[in-house]
């Protein structure tokens, strides 16, 4: 079953968008993004919790979307 992952990605350039991928696990959602991200680095993914959005978010295992706009922000659960 797919599960939503909300993802930080840091680019040479900076941070980019709020990005997420649709995988069964995390391991999974790392691969993906590793593969849709090559020259970046992947900071943080994870569950998103109470996150919601009216944004396209993907239906199936691999879909990735960088939503514009939107900034990571850790999961209330992970804040610090």
């Amino acid at each position: 079953m797919s599960k939503l992952f909300i993802a930080n990605i840091r680019s040479p350039e900076g941070d980019r968008p709020l990005v997420t991928v649709r995988a069964s696990a995390e391991g999974e959602a790392r691969l993906f993004l590793a593969a849709a991200y090559p020259d970046d680095e992947v900071v943080d993914v994870v569950e998103p919790s109470d996150w919601t959005s009216d944004a396209d978010t993907g239906a199936k295992d691999g879909d990735v979307r960088e939503h514009a706009g939107v900034a990571w922000q850790a999961p209330s659960s992970l804040a610090r």
